[in-house]
């Protein structure tokens, strides 16, 4: 098996792409007060540079008052941050690349730094940050229309400074998914529901706003999981019905492609298939999805925060998966922060050169 099928083409509504790599959203916490500097523009151009197909970049925040939880975070509202931002296009632009940025809110999840705070309340579906632990408040309807509306104004501002697509990030136990998880959402009214696919309205009025916004030929993607950080063994979805209903409403209400997050890109979602998330996400959905989850690497992403080293590992298994048409597009992180020539890498059968990962790579933007 050769490499040659993560480099065929791939397109959606104008959105052309050379091969089927896409650099995962990865928080990287250098945009002082929310600004990202010349220093990201160019750790991104690196990247298009050299052959990424999709460039998504780091969350970045929406206009509610605590979308983020660090102030170095950089934020998708004001017109230093968008202006920032289309430095960072036209760097990518430049390159060649094409980019997308993650629209985010973190919603009930504490700040990163013990010295700054959010300048507003933590936002929540029912004021939890997991099941039985009250953290942030309950929005009212006023506050889940605002965050709606900041969503879309994200995305509009988005299409104007000439990003190629964008993403929502609605995975790992932060807002959106807050509302999908029943640990976090317990509301009452319309945004809240014993079954799944009820608790997904906030996420679909967000897509309808945000399709709304940026018309009917503008590439939208969602990021959605099972796991969240505050539960790796989180299973929204325990059956491919609950699942189809759950992903159908955010293809209904505008989502072009799901982007599925697994912390093991391998590991079969349901007993009785070797299918992926990625891969029943598709199935059941009909659209494009997008697979990730410690590709290129030997070990698993979260242990490496805890300081485990990882090796470069074989993409035989991932191939064959896309080559049987399970997912469309691959997203690569931890290879591709420590290593920004790993696609030319890849696509040259130079697997010699390819570099292990190791944690101190996040002190750097490089």
């Amino acid at each position: 098996m050769s490499a040659d099928v993560l480099f065929t083409p791939f397109a959606i509504k104008g959105l052309n792409l050379p091969n089927r790599i896409a650099m995962a959203p990865m928080t990287r916490s250098f945009s002082p007060d929310g600004v990202a500097t010349a220093d990201v523009a160019a750790y991104y151009r690196r990247r298009a540079e050299n052959g990424v197909g999709l460039i998504i970049t780091e969350g970045t925040g929406v206009d509610r008052p605590a979308s983020l939880n660090d102030p170095n975070i950089p934020r998708f509202h004001g017109d230093a941050e968008l202006s920032a931002w289309k430095r960072v296009v036209d760097e990518v632009h430049a390159a060649g690349g094409k980019i997308a940025p993650q629209l985010w809110h973190v919603g009930a999840v504490k700040t990163r730094s013990e010295t700054w705070t959010p300048p507003g309340p933590y936002d929540s579906p029912s004021g939890l940050s997991r099941p039985d632990k009250v953290f942030g408040q309950p929005m009212t309807d006023a506050e889940v229309a605002d965050a709606i509306r900041a969503f879309a104004d994200a995305a509009a501002a988005a299409k104007a400074l000439g990003f190629d697509a964008i993403e929502l990030h609605g995975a790992h136990g932060y807002l959106i998914d807050q509302f999908f998880w029943d640990g976090t959402n317990v509301r009452e009214d319309a945004y809240g529901s014993k079954e799944l696919s009820g608790r997904a309205r906030f996420a679909a009025d967000i897509l309808r706003a945000v399709r709304k916004a940026v018309g009917p030929d503008y590439p939208v993607i969602i990021r959605v999981s099972q796991w969240k950080q505050q539960d790796y063994a989180v299973k929204l979805a325990d059956t491919p019905q609950a699942l189809e209903a759950w992903l159908g409403a955010l293809v209904d209400a505008g989502a072009d492609v799901i982007h599925c997050s697994q912390r093991r890109f391998w590991e079969p979602e349901f007993d009785g298939s070797d299918l992926n998330f990625a891969g029943w996400a598709k199935k059941v959905t009909g659209v494009p999805t997008i697979t990730v989850g410690s590709v290129g690497l030997s070990g698993e992403f979260i242990a490496s925060w805890g300081g485990e080293k990882s090796e470069p590992a074989s993409l035989e298994r991932l191939e064959a998966m896309l080559e049987r048409g399970d997912f469309d597009l691959v997203a690569v992180g931890r290879a591709l922060l420590q290593d920004p020539e790993w696609v030319l890498k890849i696509r040259d059968g130079r697997q010699s050169e390819l570099q292990a990962y190791d944690r101190t790579a996040l002190a750097t933007l490089y």
